[in-house]
């Protein structure tokens, strides 16, 4: 790879510095030259390192193809380590992006091909400037582009939000009708696949089951469960109803509705047995 043409700099891109080619304009590739303090011709392969130019010579936010940093359209560089320099030339000049060349009068006399530039009047003078005023900036139609794209996302986003509201409304109005016939953990376990054992019952939620087993019969709540109604499983039933695990009003309660204690839970589930050979008497 090439190296820095400046002189007492070995900078290149191997260590990760940026090197920027001379430019094609003869004017500014001079200027550049003269700045290097060195008499010579640059070649297209002679470079500058990012050392030699101010951080003012640099885009503020555009970057080149490769990631790295962009020289502005007039950019000079000012920055060498040469004892006695001549004296460099500023980068205060402002210089067109595309100079166009500048042709100067002669003499009609010096030859017959001879051409003359025509001279225009204040108002047609005042007219190009005006034009040139007005034409549109690239770099700001490039922004301008970037501005819309944020507007479009934004709106997007927006509408995203409207409909998650709406989303999150209709969620609170069902969870609302839900609490009015099922419990907070038979809610949760909504969430759950059928039949998982991970849902935690609580004692409410299995005495309200063992009164729908005892209304519905044992086909009837095992087909409920098969729906995804969320109910214990009759081997829960059993392990939470034992007289052990009861409170004294829950047996009295279980007794005025005629329900006894399940004694057995040795039967398989759906097994169509009979619920009173599977009840035994409240003592």
């Amino acid at each position: 790879m090439g190296g820095c043409s400046a002189p007492n700099c070995s900078n290149s891109t191997t260590i990760g510095k940026q090197l920027f080619r001379f430019p094609k304009d003869p004017v500014r590739s001079r200027k550049w030259v003269i700045n290097c303090r060195r008499d010579f011709v640059p070649t297209p392969c002679s470079r500058l390192c990012q050392d030699h130019f101010e951080d003012s010579q640099f885009e503020e936010i555009a970057r080149s193809p490769a990631g790295g940093k962009k020289l502005k359209p007039n950019a000079i560089p000012t920055l060498f380590n040469v004892p006695d320099p001549p004296s460099p030339i500023t980068p205060q000049i402002t210089l067109p992006i595309k100079p166009e060349p500048v042709e100067k009068d002669l003499n009609v006399g010096d030859h017959g091909y001879a051409r003359r530039q025509p001279k225009l009047s204040p108002e047609e003078e005042a007219g190009l400037h005006r034009a040139e005023e007005e034409r549109p900036c690239s770099l700001c139609q490039h922004y301008k582009a970037q501005l819309e794209q944020q507007q479009h996302h934004t709106a997007r986003l927006q509408r995203e939000v409207e409909e998650m509201k709406k989303r999150l409304h209709k969620l609170n109005k069902i969870e609302k009708g839900l609490q009015m016939f099922l419990f907070e953990d038979q809610i949760r376990a909504l969430t759950l696949a059928k039949r998982s054992r991970r849902a935690v019952w609580s004692q409410d939620t299995v005495l309200t089951a063992r009164k729908i087993r005892c209304a519905v019969g044992v086909k009837g709540y095992e087909f409920l469960r098969d729906l995804g109604y969320p109910l214990p499983s009759y081997r829960t039933l059993c392990n939470r109803l034992e007289p052990k695990t009861m409170s004294t009003s829950m047996q009295e309660e279980l007794a005025e509705l005629g329900l006894g204690i399940m004694t057995s839970c040795d039967s398989p589930e759906g097994s169509g047995a009979n619920d009173e050979g599977l009840i035994g008497v409240m003592t």
